[in-house]
């Protein structure tokens, strides 16, 4: 992959980040996504960074051998701790993580005082989306655009969010399958949606089948099935 060319689901990211941002990218890896904002010229400044030593390295050498030392640091920091609020970003991605570990980082961020709510969020969780759209509707943010794709036969979804004067509001269902997602019903969305269906059915075949008291996990699974059959049905 040449540095200014990104994955399919990284380029999905790249494209919801405003032109000209102060960019902290968390979890970066190799930190091909600044990269390839930055020799793309739709960024003039990043953060890239990660907590882990390995990838910390592997995003220090990608910046150097493209020559952006200036213009992208790399900091070795666990989640938001590798901003501070004098750095200024105003757009902040996280990608290829779960969904729970993207709200949490938030979330500590926010108390740490390293996340003003100013900044434009693009997260791409691998699972666990709702629990990160229901941390993100309680902390006040909007969803303002969702993408479903497939890349290397994965499929991913990418949530944007901001504080918007007034925050919006989502039913469960909203929250479960995406308000943009929801309303397209794309292929893939459809696609993905009948295999989480197939699984479900799976469970409560295995819960009824089981002697202890579980009535209110049952509920749980039934409630998802009605509501996957529902956009199904609804979309034939």
């Amino acid at each position: 992959m040449n540095a200014n060319e990104l994955s399919p689901r990284l380029q999905v990211v790249a494209d919801y980040v405003p032109k000209d941002a102060r960019l902290a990218d968390i979890g970066s890896d190799h930190a091909y996504l600044p990269v390839a904002l930055v020799l793309n010229k739709k960024i003039q400044y990043a953060i890239a960074g990660e907590v882990v030593q390995g990838p910390y390295e592997a995003a220090q050498r990608q910046v150097a051998k493209n020559g952006l030392g200036e213009s992208i640091e790399v900091r070795l920091a666990d989640g938001m701790e590798a901003v501070f609020l004098e750095d200024q970003v105003d757009a902040v991605t996280i990608c290829g993580m779960g969904g729970v570990l993207i709200r949490d980082i938030l979330a500590r961020g926010k108390n740490l005082q390293r996340l003003s709510g100013s900044e434009k969020l693009i997260l791409q969780p691998n699972v666990g989306e709702k629990q990160l759209r229901e941390w993100l509707t309680v902390e006040g943010y909007t969803i303002t655009a969702e993408e479903i794709l497939e890349d290397h036969r994965k499929v991913y979804e990418v949530i944007v969010a901001e504080k918007l004067e007034a925050a919006a509001e989502y039913t469960p269902q909203e929250l479960l399958f995406g308000p943009f997602l929801l309303q397209e019903r794309s292929a893939i969305f459809l696609e993905k949606w009948q295999r989480q269906l197939e699984k479900l059915e799976k469970v409560r075949a295995n819960l009824a089948r089981s002697d202890q008291q579980l009535a209110e996990k049952i509920a749980q699974v039934e409630q998802e099935i009605q509501w996957i059959q529902e956009v199904l049905d609804e979309s034939k």
